[in-house]
């Protein structure tokens, strides 16, 4: 199979920024589209829109990122990968102070450990071709210290980290690594944020980006991104 032709795969794609995401990649190209969460239901929910939108093809996943074992039992080779983009994640409000053990697990475990675990999984699948691409959607967390959310930049930076290792360790290969470090945008983790959701960046970029991305020529590859709100970071952060 042709990269051209190949899927791409969507973790935490059920809804928010990754559900943007797929649905940009619906409307605009006609890859198929494998969407990752946990919630079964939602899932469906986001299948039945996203063949709405004109997507050619929908598979979806449930799985928990954060255990282990959870692709034990998954054979990625029936989706013919092409692209992986590892979008799950949670933002955790709250001052280094007031985090507790748990939540400070949490954040790594979703935000890190999750892009690793299934990255380890599609990675046989994503070398069998002329041209693969893998994406991390980091954060501006992942560059500079945050006052009221220091465990999601900790998390943040650990999976900055990891993308810049992983993209030295394939240079020499066919697999594009890259991050896109985001700032704000709009996505349901804002819900309980007392924040003007139309200062924030429109998710759906994001998934252009990304498809313009997998148009380039596979002589370059952006290693990393920081996309940021027009207007410079709204308050309250």
């Amino acid at each position: 199979m042709a990269f051209e032709d190949s899927s791409v795969i969507i973790t935490g794609g059920s809804k928010g920024i990754g559900f943007s995401m797929a649905s940009v990649f619906a409307r605009n190209t006609d890859r198929p589209i494998v969407i990752l969460a946990r919630d079964e239901e939602e899932l469906k929910e986001a299948r039945e829109k996203l063949l709405e939108e004109g997507a050619s093809k929908v598979d979806t996943i449930s799985a928990d990122l954060t255990n282990e074992n959870a692709f034990d039992e998954i054979d990625f080779g029936q989706y013919n990968p092409g692209i992986l983009i590892n979008n799950a994640g949670s933002f955790l409000f709250k001052e280094l102070k007031e985090t507790t053990v748990e939540e400070f697990n949490g954040q790594y475990k979703l935000n890190a450990f999750g892009a690793f675990n299934i990255t380890q999984k599609v990675l046989p699948e994503l070398q069998k071709l002329e041209r693969s691409l893998i994406v991390n959607i980091s954060s501006m967390g992942g560059l500079q210290g945050l006052s009221g959310s220091g465990a999601y930049a900790m998390s943040k930076h650990a999976l900055l980290g990891y993308t810049r290792s992983l993209r030295k360790e394939f240079r020499d290969s066919d697999v594009a690594v890259t991050a896109i470090n985001l700032g704000q945008t709009y996505s349901t983790s804002w819900h309980e944020v007392d924040i003007d959701p139309d200062k924030l960046i429109d998710p759906e970029d994001v998934g252009r980006l990304i498809i313009s991305l997998s148009k380039m020529s596979p002589r370059t590859v952006a290693e990393e991104i920081t996309l940021a709100p027009q207007g410079g970071p709204v308050s309250p952060m």
